[in-house]
């Protein structure tokens, strides 16, 4: 009969069954032989000591006249008063000496009546062994010796007369091979759950300890590397499309400029020439950034690495006040710690910076970034006293190409992608951004990211 390999989860399953089951048999065989309450040989020392002691009893009685009862008598009464009882039997069973009831003699003479091959078994307190021949001149007759066990039980026959502590062993017995199994089935399940909460934080990476440990697991992790390389390759792919396309039309849009100045060249300034250049101007603008957006996110799931927030943003912040001051606004930023951040660079600087150039750009005078540390997760709000955000247009602004209807809108030049960038920037990280009502007046960004520890 043949089981699955070991390598296989349901070959170690199958490995602990029989190693249990084994242990079991083994236990149930020697049992019978280490159990002092059943039959077994006598000792090699006590044994020679009892047929001495017969030895000596028959030549006593051999010597003496009288009824054999009589001579046996003084034998048991010498003992009785010691650790130690002799009991004598006719070969046919018959207790001679001394009178009374003894079960447990009784029951030992149907099971051990052979003095060529003399017994013991351990009744109660006491360890009766036997039989051994006694000669005396008209018969011979079985001796029997009956001594009080001091020792104490073994810890194995304990364990059998109380059922709590049988069952406290086994589970010791069980719990290693228990745990063993439990390790082999959970590290690789544990290796495929971390493998997945990499994918979710956008790090599209195979793993090679994937493919170890039980075959099933061994093929799980095969497959999903293969369909992290796959997936990998087509997000590689639609990056690459996005940014060839962006890349082929701005020819086009830089020569319909170049037209459209040389017909303004040839015909003078016109209401219609002068429309036609804006809308190029901010399709141009557009493509741009969208081919920025595309030249950043190529392969951006792969140049992932662990950084602090300090040698981050420093850099992006110190600008971003140098701009704010050279507009007559004022930017205030909280310390900066070294909180470890894992992720893109690229796109973290550019998520940030994205939202305080919307703030300095949109604020009136005074621009606050503060950042803070909650539960394993960095939190960073940006605020401003501009003119904000309606309530009911907070989620939309998000959205690719999405312009509010106040002052942050088409005539201000913008094209509706900045947020959009950050907000797919963010969740690439497993982060969050929401928009609220700034308790300076304007708007309230939050960017909640993981810290990585």
């Amino acid at each position: 009969m043949r089981f699955p390999g070991f390598s296989s989860l349901y070959g170690r399953i199958f490995a602990v069954f029989w190693l249990t089951l084994l242990v079991v048999v083994v236990t149930i065989v020697l049992l019978p032989n280490l159990d002092p309450r059943s039959q077994h040989t006598i000792q090699e020392q006590h044994l020679e000591r009892m047929q001495n002691s017969a030895q000596e009893i028959s030549q006593q009685i051999s010597h003496e006249s009288g009824p054999l009862q009589s001579k046996l008598q003084r034998f048991t009464e010498r003992d009785r008063h010691q650790s130690l009882q002799l009991y004598f039997t006719t070969t046919d069973g018959e207790i001679i000496t001394p009178h009374g009831r003894n079960k447990s003699l009784r029951n030992f003479i149907t099971v051990a009546d052979d003095p060529a091959s003399p017994k013991q078994r351990l009744y109660g307190r006491w360890m009766i062994a036997g039989p051994f021949a006694v000669a005396d001149q008209q018969q011979t007759i079985l001796m029997y010796v009956a001594r009080r066990w001091h020792q104490p039980p073994p810890f194995f026959v304990q364990i059998l007369d109380k059922p709590f502590q049988l069952l406290l062993v086994t589970m010791l017995v069980s719990t290693p091979l228990l745990l063993w199994l439990a390790w082999a089935v959970s590290s690789p399940a544990r290796r495929l759950q971390q493998a997945a909460e990499r994918v979710a934080t956008g790090q599209f990476k195979a793993d090679p300890t994937l493919e170890t440990g039980p075959k099933e697991f061994k093929q799980a992790g095969a497959s999903f590397n293969q369909m992290v390389q796959a997936i990998n390759q087509m997000i590689s792919g639609q990056q690459r499309l996005l940014s060839d396309i962006s890349h082929e039309l701005r020819s086009p849009l830089t020569r319909l400029r170049m037209a459209t100045a040389l017909a303004q060249r040839k015909q003078g300034e016109s209401k219609e020439l002068s429309r036609i250049d804006t809308e190029a101007e901010r399709l141009e603008k557009m493509i741009s950034e969208l081919l920025e957006l595309s030249r950043m996110q190529v392969n951006s799931h792969e140049h992932q690495q662990t950084s602090d927030t300090c040698s981050l943003w420093y850099e992006m912040l110190e600008d971003a006040r140098f701009e704010a001051e050279q507009n007559h606004k004022t930017l205030t930023c909280n310390t900066l710690e070294e909180w470890p951040i894992s992720g893109n660079p690229n796109l973290l600087i550019s998520a940030l910076e994205n939202v305080i150039r919307n703030a300095i750009k949109y604020g009136n005078d005074e621009i606050a970034v503060n950042f803070s540390e909650q539960s394993d997760m960095l939190s960073i709000v940006i605020d401003d006293n501009g003119e904000g955000v309606p309530d009911d247009e907070l989620d939309d602004i998000f959205r690719p190409f999405y312009r509010v209807s106040t002052a942050r809108d088409r005539s201000s030049g913008g094209t509706g992608l900045g947020l959009a960038i950050t907000e797919s920037a963010i969740r690439q990280h497993s982060g969050t951004i929401t928009a609220c009502r700034s308790p300076f007046g304007g708007l309230q960004v939050t960017i909640r990211l993981p810290l990585s520890r």
